[in-house]
């Protein structure tokens, strides 16, 4: 029977320096991963990739940093060869990468369009290549999305339009990886309580989000906290692997599909 669990397995997260990448790689390597691969985008993330680091040895587990933007394909297949030299091959790739704009659409410039497909979708699209050829078999793949996937809302093309394809991303290669017993999936949380979100809004705009989802008066923010999406990825990549080719979404019914 193939073995489903955390222990003993190595993991590789794209944006795992912080926030909710960050708590992730924290708690996969308490409950037994043997060794984390750490990525982050810059020098300005390096202290929190090093306390992260730190915190997964702490944990008893192996573990390394490796910095990159990951908007090229280059970048993301050296990510994955530097990775598995350092610490091997992945069972369990995570991509957290992410970029939010909210703007109007007639004040999207060709620039914001293009900055944002390539670090929401390009670099999804190629993590899951990569993915594909070096996470060994029965292995999981999954990929942060949004919940906006599931809102009619403005304001967000730019940011919920470029996510969207990772959807049929996610389709496609749990199809044609689900051949070597690999699990590909893609979560949306909600609007978290981290740095990633209040700068895209107003005062108003995180009132309203603080009380948008059904259970926000049960959340100690009123909006998605880290601690709640964490225990869902865990079991995505361990024993929820036969959850594949979906997108789900994770908020307190802030939206549905």
């Amino acid at each position: 029977m193939t073995d489903h669990s955390i222990k003993g397995k190595t993991v590789l997260i794209a944006g795992g320096a912080k926030n909710l990448g960050g708590l992730i790689a924290r708690d996969l390597a308490e409950h037994g991963a043997k060794a984390v691969a750490v990525h982050y985008n810059s020098a300005a993330s390096k202290a929190d990739a090093d306390a992260t680091v730190a915190a997964i040895q702490a944990a008893g587990a192996q573990a390394a940093a490796f910095q990159g933007d990951l908007t090229s394909a280059s970048a993301v297949e050296k990510l994955f060869a530097d990775a598995t030299r350092a610490v091997g091959r992945p069972d369990i790739a995570i991509n957290t990468v992410g970029k939010v704009l909210k703007k109007p659409f007639v004040e999207i410039t060709e620039a914001e369009y293009d900055e944002m497909t390539a670090v929401n979708s390009k670099c999804a699209f190629f993590f899951l290549k990569e993915a594909g050829k070096h996470v060994n078999d029965n292995g999981k793949i999954l990929t942060l999305v949004t919940s906006l996937l599931g809102a009619y809302t403005p304001f967000y093309a730019a940011y919920a339009g470029t996510k969207a394809p990772v959807e049929h991303f996610t389709r496609a290669a749990s199809k044609e990886f689900g051949e070597r017993g690999i699990s590909v999936t893609a979560v949306g949380p909600g609007p978290m309580d981290t740095p990633f979100f209040y700068p895209a809004e107003g005062s108003d705009a995180v009132a309203y989000h603080k009380t948008a989802a059904a259970l926000s008066k049960f959340s100690k923010t009123g909006l998605t906290d880290i601690e709640d999406i964490a225990p869902f990825i865990r079991f995505l990549v361990s024993d929820g692997w036969w959850m594949t080719g979906q997108t789900i979404l994770i908020n307190g019914g802030y939206t549905t599909k």
